[in-house]
């Protein structure tokens, strides 16, 4: 691995990290039944897959799952370019009353969770919404943090946190990046 990348988690560390996520999600909530995970695309979806699945390991009932899109919610839309991707909001259930488990890869500014939440109360209003998130990198702008963390990594301003996930990367690991980002070299 280069001298600017440091692995922070490999596979065995990162899926410690979820399970006990898991873990603490069911001790939080007293019925896993009652609680909805929704993935924020792009890596908190199979994140959220993945915490469902343990969740039902220990209760023995696997929460809904859903899919939330927050392209359009986002406070820097303008600086993304003049066509943003958008894709599919997929939430198969009623969000009105429940306890939703909003579920992301890294936690940096907010921003990205105040535009989820955003989003979540465009479709109703839920009773509690919980954050889970793999990493927590620090430097928040907005006074919000996770309820569940799979591990915290202080950061400097010109580090980046790289989460690869199977499921979109082929492989799981997290890594610190320091300098510029490879898609900020180009």
């Amino acid at each position: 691995m280069p001298a600017d990348r440091v692995r922070l988690m490999d596979a065995a560390a990162l899926n410690r990290a979820l399970t006990r996520i898991a873990h603490e999600i069911v001790e939080k909530n007293p019925s896993a039944g009652a609680v909805r995970l929704v993935g924020i695309r792009t890596r908190g979806v199979p994140l959220a897959g993945r915490l469902a699945s343990r969740i039902a390991a220990i209760e023995k009932t696997s929460p809904p799952t859903g899919v939330l899109d927050i392209n359009l919610y986002r406070d820097d839309l303008s600086l993304v370019g003049p066509n943003p991707v958008l894709r599919r909001t997929d939430i198969p259930f009623d969000i009105d009353g429940e306890c939703i488990v909003l579920v992301d890869d890294v936690l940096f500014t907010g921003r990205t969770i105040r535009a989820a939440m955003d989003a979540l109360m465009d479709l109703g209003r839920p009773r509690m919404i919980q954050l889970a998130v793999l990493v927590d990198r620090g430097h928040r702008e907005l006074p919000i943090r996770a309820d569940f963390v799979g591990k915290n990594v202080p950061t400097s301003f010109d580090e980046s946190v790289d989460v690869r996930l199977e499921e979109i990367d082929g492989e799981d690991e997290v890594v610190l990046v320091r300098g510029p980002r490879e898609e900020d070299r180009r």
